[in-house]
């Protein structure tokens, strides 16, 4: 595709990673095959190929408009578009990059920028989110249905194991996931010290970074970044034996973790820093391969349970993770299906469903009729924006896949 930056991006570093996409682009329309948002709009606009079109356009200097601020904003990131391009585009980092530039010229109505400042402000600290949180919980019948729906019920974090080991791995905690789902990381640091692994956690760490960057507070969200390594760096490089890598129990976090070492490279204090954690980044379905066969011995095919996975946007097309989670349960004996159109966004979408409630609604409904027709009694799935947007849509239990294994385990304990 070729393109004609203008001034104002022309020669930067943002502007020649922009034009490189761009260039890369050659308008097949594959891509426009799996977008969740054109098949429900059916406009080419709100469909992979229309959106580069609309940000070429702004970098190359037409006007801006609420209309071009709007289909950039429907669409969801779920990089689908990535896994189907046969060119390769990068359309992740492209949105961002035209995203920033759209939000600099066109003004929010103050309604919308109020909730945005409250997401970006509210969600990444966990000081602020966690109070809200109980007291939404406390009031919620009292609330609108749709905040009613955000709210999950309070569950139990479950013990931490007190052992040490001599191999270690470090794990993000997160900003909503402890208060949100706080077995999640607890079950585990079970699991991996049921086989000889010590999970730590840097007292300092917390949000990745990718809630205020996607919400176009980039400079907000590079600062949580930097925050994430200098509170990782005494395990990565200290005088204590280095961690053997960085956990990620949420996909979304892991995505964004292993995207430090780009996100950061202009910065001289950091780039070095943020390559070495990016490379030491996995999500937990990376790490738990190499215990597969122990795992399977432990429990002899005990587990006699039917699951449906629904694989996260950010495992299967962020980060192009597929069949490891799977490969694990069926290891130890978990009978996994996968349900029609998998590939597509279940409609979380980190802060989209709070952005966009009425697209995310049609998708949660469209994932969740798929997921029934499996015929499974339970969901399981590898990020927390998932498990909470699907678990509010059904009354079949949903969970993150860790807790399965950690569930069979104490049972066999």
């Amino acid at each position: 595709m070729q393109t004609n930056l203008a001034d104002f991006i022309k020669n930067t570093r943002e502007g020649d990673e922009a034009e490189a996409i761009l260039r890369a682009c050659v308008h097949c329309g594959f891509c426009t095959a799996t977008c969740p948002t054109y098949q429900l709009l059916g406009d080419e606009l709100d469909g992979p190929r229309g959106r580069i079109y609309l940000i070429k356009q702004v970098l190359e200097g037409a006007p801006v408009t609420q209309k071009t601020q709007t289909h950039l904003d429907r669409c969801l990131t779920c990089r689908n578009c990535e896994s189907t391009c046969p060119s390769g585009v990068q359309y992740g980092r492209l949105a961002d990059i035209g995203r920033k530039v759209v939000e600099q010229r066109v003004q929010r109505p103050l309604a919308e920028r109020v909730k945005r400042y409250v997401l970006k402000e509210a969600l990444p600290r966990r000081w602020l989110f966690e109070p809200a949180l109980a007291m939404g919980r406390l009031f919620k019948p009292v609330l609108s249905p749709a905040l009613q729906d955000k709210l999950p019920p309070a569950a139990a974090a479950g013990r931490r194991p007190a052992r040490s080991h001599a191999r270690r791995m470090l794990v993000l905690e997160g900003c909503v996931q402890p208060g949100m789902a706080p077995n999640i990381n607890a079950a585990t640091a079970r699991v991996l010290d049921a086989l000889g692994v010590q999970l730590v956690a840097a007292r300092k760490a917390g949000c990745c970074g990718a809630l205020r960057y996607h919400l176009n507070e980039q400079e907000g969200g590079l600062d949580d970044m930097r925050r994430n390594i200098d509170a990782w760096w005494p395990y990565v490089a200290g005088d204590a034996a280095p961690v053997e890598a960085i956990v990620m129990t949420a996909s979304g976090c892991g995505v964004t973790v292993k995207e430090y070492g780009h996100l950061l490279a202009h910065d001289p204090a950091y780039a070095e820093k943020a390559r070495r954690v990016s490379a030491l980044t996995r999500d937990l379905s990376e790490v738990m391969p190499e215990f597969e066969a122990e795992l399977a011995q432990r429990m002899r095919g005990r587990i006699a349970e039917r699951v449906a996975f629904h694989p996260p946007c950010t495992l299967q097309h962020g980060q192009q993770i597929r069949g490891k989670v799977e490969g694990v349960l069926r290891a130890v004996g978990v009978e996994v299906v996968l349900c029609a159109d998998s590939h597509l966004c279940c409609g979380s979408a980190g802060t989209y469903s709070m952005l966009q409630p009425e697209l995310s609604m049609q998708l949660r409904e469209r994932k969740l009729e798929n997921l029934a027709a499996t015929g499974a009694k339970k969901i399981v799935s590898a990020n927390i924006g998932c498990l909470t947007h699907l678990q509010s849509g059904t009354e079949t239990p949903v969970q993150h896949w860790i807790e399965l294994i950690d569930q069979a385990l104490g049972k066999l304990a």
